[in-house]
């Protein structure tokens, strides 16, 4: 990821209810959420609602398909991995004894999984 993608995602994520609309995508799971269910889970108004997504899909934080009437907007895992790879890539100088406790399993079935680091 480059400086000016981060930038477009922290801007996108700088808006209360496009922080909140993101945390409850990332719980929902890969299947997302119909983006007038979103809306009402999040106290908006659909219209309004369906702004604040495409600012979270020009940013490349969401994605979505659409299925009939319905819109489903889902986290993109991908888009969110590069951007705390991003703010990871220096991370204590390298030292994993410091910052690396952590990590996204790269194989995993769930692409979004996060687990302790095995031994």
């Amino acid at each position: 990821m480059e400086t000016n993608e981060a930038l477009s995602a922290f801007a996108a994520l700088s808006q209360e209810i496009r922080l909140e609309a993101l945390r409850k995508l990332v719980k929902a799971g890969p299947n997302g959420i119909a983006a007038g269910d979103l809306a009402g889970a999040t106290g908006g108004a659909a219209p309004t609602m369906s702004f604040h997504l495409k600012e979270l899909s020009n940013a490349g934080l969401v994605s979505s398909r659409k299925e009939g009437r319905h819109v489903f907007y889902a986290a993109d895992y991908g888009g969110l991995r590069r951007l705390v790879d991003f703010l990871m890539a220096d991370c204590c100088q390298g030292d994993p004894r410091l910052c690396g406790p952590y990590i996204i399993k790269e194989n995993s079935r769930e692409p979004f999984a996060c687990a302790p680091k095995s031994a």
